[in-house]
């Protein structure tokens, strides 16, 4: 799985549909080996962006959990939290 692309689901408020097309565009760029089309391919990277973007928002906005909604700036601290233990703090230059 691309680490880029992140969660979109029950989060409030809702998932926009940029965070939505900016998934499906990191899904395209990992499936299709490219960050940016040659322009024979350009066609087909953008109607799969667009297509992958449609399916992606029908099924976040049918997906149903009992939990309760996620708050973003919680979450975003979380894995802020989650790099400091994995990488550690870094020396500054004048250390």
């Amino acid at each position: 799985m691309c680490r880029n692309i992140r969660v979109l689901h029950n989060f409030e408020p809702p998932a926009t549909d940029d965070e939505i097309e900016a998934a499906a565009l990191q899904y395209v760029r990992k499936v299709s080996g490219a960050t940016r089309p040659s322009a024979a391919n350009e066609e087909a990277f953008n109607e799969a962006v667009r297509v992958i973007t449609a399916a992606t928002r029908t099924l976040v906005n049918s997906l149903v959990t009992k939990a309760p909604p996620r708050d973003r700036e919680v979450e975003a601290a979380k894995a802020k939290a989650r790099a400091a233990e994995r990488y550690g703090v870094r020396a500054t230059a004048s250390d």
